[in-house]
């Protein structure tokens, strides 16, 4: 298995495929007994082939890769029961995984304290997120520092208590026992400073309400 339209090698790095099967033998070890070697490469090397479909640049890749991967498997064994919650789940989804969702996760994680844990994906991930939006969250005190579109999956909302919807329709698959809720919020892709700067209110009044439900 290999990465799916990788370079043969990238200028003064390791090729990538060497970076992944090292971070494959890193994750199996660090889920050992909680999910097989085999769905460790497979999710690895998957990820990867994800998160190149939107990449302009490629050579951070496998880096991020890591990360979304580690989510992912995270958020398995939490589905599975075999890796204890320290809190609520909270995923909130939307097209592009670049503006809503984005602002939304970081809002959760910042006025809970870390005491709910929240992911964001995209039913079509942009290559990054909105730059106007970063400097929103930056100027409310809640600067995003790796933060980057990820494609949605079904391992993401197995694991999550409460999947908020944003503007995209009926791409996340439901299951039975968990809380969905739709936000009708407004896009932010393309607006100027002070039009994020409204849905970023209106995204912090739905936030503060739902970690209030949660008693967070």
């Amino acid at each position: 298995m290999t990465p799916t339209g990788s370079p043969a090698g990238v200028p003064g790095l390791l090729d990538p495929d060497v970076l992944l099967r090292r971070h494959v033998e890193d994750l199996a070890a660090r889920f050992a007994g909680m999910v097989s070697p085999e769905t460790v490469e497979r999710m690895v090397f998957e990820s990867y082939a994800a998160l190149g479909r939107t990449a302009r640049v490629t050579a951070h890749l496998p880096v991020l890769t890591c990360r979304f991967a580690t989510e992912r498997l995270t958020a398995l064994a939490q589905a599975k029961g075999v890796l204890a919650k320290d809190g609520p789940e909270v995923l909130f989804v939307c097209v592009h995984n670049a503006g809503r969702s984005q602002m939304a996760a970081a809002m959760v994680d910042h006025l809970s304290e870390g005491r709910v844990h929240v992911r964001s994906a995209g039913s079509m991930p942009a290559d990054t997120v909105d730059p106007v939006v970063l400097e929103v969250l930056t100027a409310r005190g809640m600067t995003v520092t790796d933060a980057f579109p990820k494609p949605l999956t079904d391992d993401v909302v197995r694991a999550a208590d409460v999947v908020v919807t944003m503007g995209c329709g009926d791409a996340c698959p439901v299951y039975p026992g968990k809380r969905y809720l739709d936000w009708d919020v407004a896009d932010p892709a393309g607006r100027d400073r002070a039009a994020v700067e409204s849905i970023a209110a209106d995204i912090e009044t739905r936030v503060r309400r739902l970690l209030a439900e949660l008693g967070a």
